[in-house]
């Protein structure tokens, strides 16, 4: 007696507080609150990413203990039961449920309400029977006691693939994996809370208290993008892909006074909603982050020069032989041709090589001091540098400085090879232009919108003027003979009511694996109404193999589909007057 009545004091007097403190250790668990992701949408408020009610499936271990579960295999038993309703591999479960000394263990993230509804449906007749099992006097084993789950969200995606390449994605831990989810990831993701309370045999005992800071949302982000002009883009260039049997291609529609991406569309692409089918080339933006050498279209660049530096006008005369010999190789242009007697705006509406390089040729006294004109003009355009949007894994393109471009590349780079861009740059060059001259960064953010509703508008991109206001309007003249000409190689983009300004490209395309050209690079550019400027749009298809591979003839008809597609989205008027039409040729001895 003696014994025991001096433990009983030790215990309830001495030790009290020691284990008191052990039992409530024990008794207490503490749980991360998720915040809610905050959406993304369009520029109308339509969401693009959004956030839906889930549950974590956690589990403690040490109530799949012999001791706790009245069973000897615990463990395994759960894990059989809940591997097929989780979808993962019965050992993956077991080694987590036998790790007593965790206390918290996630089994599976971000599960639909219906998955836990299942799970809690099997708990409770697990645990009638291990109650019936008790009166009978049986040990009464429950081996789902210490199965339970916390609220969490699950990001979904309700447009399915569309504007997944600017989205991007969320990875299983909750945070952006690709994407404006990953580049803005701070903002959207908000903070976590906290929630403290009393357990016992799994479930939460109501009287005992607890304790919690709440979780503060994340922040709504609207963009630039119009979902509407997005599918329209995205369903032309996916048709044309398919059709072409390419390898990808993207299209751009930028609003050119603002600079604010109205779409930015990939093929092929994929669901963010769904990543097991998905490859990891396609989970990238490829109108960022692919680069390429644009082709004829990048001439709009070098003529930019060649008008802004008073080396020519529209109609000066350019006499354009068959081939060209310059440095160590022999020119042409796509296809042969008697000797051209080409006006400059012939030049640009023919898409002439040679024509070009004659051109160019005249910005210096020398091909070197030509050769640093041009180059000056081409940064200025935003070649070489990324775009500014801060978008993870943009490639600013490759422009060498002048004093290393090869003998061959001082005759390239004025018709759009041995220099490589992204799409979105070649949009902005058309933008610049339809612009008046200033090129206005590109932006794909409108604003945010906090947890307490109030609305930030994004900074105001960067403005910069890279040619004067009469040199922009006398190159979009001159795009229109491109379009509106019997002469010009982009036709196909003409639209009935709107005068457009435009520009074909077919390139030589790098195998981006082998190093080597191999195939082509066929696009399109323009902007339209060509007397008032609001929309351009680009189109680019790597590698066609099947049909035609010229950027007039497979481009040309998507930058029209898109581009009347957004005028009448945007309610944009019809030209009130027809083109100048510009001479193309000239006579001999005139």
């Amino acid at each position: 007696m003696l014994a025991f009545v001096a433990r009983l004091l030790q215990v309830q007097a001495v030790d009290a507080s020691a284990y008191a403190a052990k039992a409530e250790k024990n008794r207490y668990q503490e749980y991360t609150v998720a915040a809610e992701r905050g959406e993304i949408t369009d520029r109308k408020g339509v969401a693009l990413a959004t956030s839906v009610d889930a549950h974590n499936i956690t589990a403690d271990p040490k109530l799949f203990t012999p001791e706790e579960s009245n069973a000897p295999d615990a463990p395994q038993q759960a894990a059989a039961l809940l591997a097929p309703i989780l979808g993962k591999d019965v050992d993956e479960l077991v080694e987590k449920l036998s790790k007593p000394k965790l206390r918290y263990t996630i089994l599976a993230y971000r599960q639909t309400p219906q998955v836990w509804k299942q799970i809690k449906d099997l708990k409770a007749v697990f645990a009638e029977k291990a109650s019936e099992d008790k009166l009978k006097g049986g040990p009464g084993a429950n081996v789902l006691a210490g199965v339970l789950q916390e609220p969490t969200t699950k990001r979904v995606y309700p447009n399915g693939d569309l504007a997944a390449g600017i989205l991007g994605f969320v990875s299983a831990d909750g945070k952006g994996g690709g994407g404006l989810e990953s580049q803005l990831n701070k903002e959207l993701a908000g903070e976590d809370g906290k929630i403290r309370y009393a357990q016992a045999g799994g479930r939460r005992v109501p009287t005992a208290g607890s304790s919690e800071i709440p979780a503060v949302p994340g922040s709504d982000i609207e963009l630039t993008i119009d979902r509407d002009i997005q599918w329209a883009a995205q369903k032309a260039i996916s048709d044309q892909v398919e059709k072409s049997k390419a390898d990808r291609g993207y299209v751009i529609v930028q609003n050119t006074k603002t600079g604010e991406l109205l779409a930015m569309a990939n093929s092929p692409g994929y669901d963010p909603n769904d990543l097991s089918e998905a490859t990891s080339a396609q989970l990238g933006n490829a109108a960022l982050q692919d680069v390429y050498e644009p082709g004829s279209t990048s001439k709009v660049m070098s003529i930019a020069a060649v008008l802004e530096e008073g080396a020519a006008t529209p109609g000066t005369h350019v006499t354009v032989p068959n081939r060209l010999h310059r440095g160590d190789r022999l020119f042409k242009d796509d296809v042969d041709h008697p000797t051209w007697y080409l006006t400059l705006n012939g030049v640009l509406a023919k898409s002439s090589n040679i024509g070009t390089i004659l051109a160019t040729g005249q910005l210096g006294k020398t091909q070197a001091e030509s050769n640093k004109v041009l180059y000056d003009y081409l940064r200025k355009f935003g070649l070489g540098k990324k775009t500014g949007l801060g978008y993870p894994g943009e490639s600013p393109g490759l422009l060498a400085h002048p004093k290393n471009w090869s003998t061959s590349q001082q005759y390239t780079i004025p018709f759009g090879q041995g220099l490589s861009i992204n799409a979105v740059q070649a949009a902005s060059v058309y933008s610049t232009v339809a612009n008046g001259g200033v090129r206005v960064a590109p932006t794909l953010v409108r604003g945010t919108k906090g947890s307490d509703g109030r609305f930030t508008p994004a900074d105001a991109p960067e403005e910069s003027r890279v040619v004067s206001e009469k040199t922009a309007k006398t190159l979009a003249t001159m795009l229109e003979s491109v379009v509106d000409d019997t002469e010009g190689t982009g036709t196909k983009a003409a639209i009935p009511g709107y005068r457009v300004a435009g520009k074909t490209g077919t390139a030589n395309r790098v195998d981006p694996v082998r190093g080597v050209y191999k195939g082509y690079t066929a696009s399109f550019a323009g902007f339209a109404p060509a007397d008032n400027p609001q929309v351009t749009v680009y189109c680019a298809i790597q590698n066609p193999t099947k049909g035609s591979y010229f950027g007039g003839q497979i481009c040309g008809p998507i930058y029209k589909q898109v581009m009347e597609f957004a005028l009448k989205t945007l309610q944009t008027p019809p030209s009130g007057s027809k083109p100048p039409r510009l001479p193309v040729s000239f006579k001999p001895g005139e």
